[in-house]
């Protein structure tokens, strides 16, 4: 379990790279800190780009049992920076499988609050075999 989360989390780094984030903390990093409690959740990543910060959270299975996964994306989504009162973007990533799920939830917060959530599938890449080259004759040896 831990290896998928921590596979998780290095997908929606690349989403925070992708879009020029910079990572300040992350869980079950090497050379980074741990992330602080936003309120009392977890969360996997903090991130910034110039003076804009945002926060990651992946969503599992159990996130969506939980009856508090509505409340937690909205506490989330509604964080502000501590001396220039600024949005924190919140970045949440999703397996193939929740995708939906996710969506719909969002559907029920505010257009506000909606508006500063991210949602990404989070999906491993596997490239297709390479393709074997045609033998030709060589011009040069």
């Amino acid at each position: 379990m831990n290896k998928d989360l921590r596979k998780n989390i290095d997908l929606l780094i690349v989403q925070f790279w992708k879009r020029g984030y910079m990572t300040v903390s992350r869980r079950f990093g090497t050379y980074l800190p741990e992330p602080a409690k936003v309120g009392t959740f977890d969360v996997d990543i903090v991130a910034r780009h110039k003076d804009d910060y945002a926060i990651g959270i992946n969503l599992t299975e159990s996130d969506f049992i939980d009856d508090k996964i509505i409340s937690k994306l909205e506490y989330l989504a509604t964080r502000r920076t501590k001396f220039t009162n600024r949005k924190v973007k919140l970045f949440v990533g999703v397996s193939n499988k929740y995708f939906k799920n996710a969506k719909r939830l969002l559907e029920h917060l505010e257009l506000e609050v909606q508006k500063n959530i991210k949602l990404f599938q989070i999906v491993d890449k596997i490239f297709p075999a390479a393709r074997r080259r045609k033998e030709s004759n060589v011009l040069f040896s």
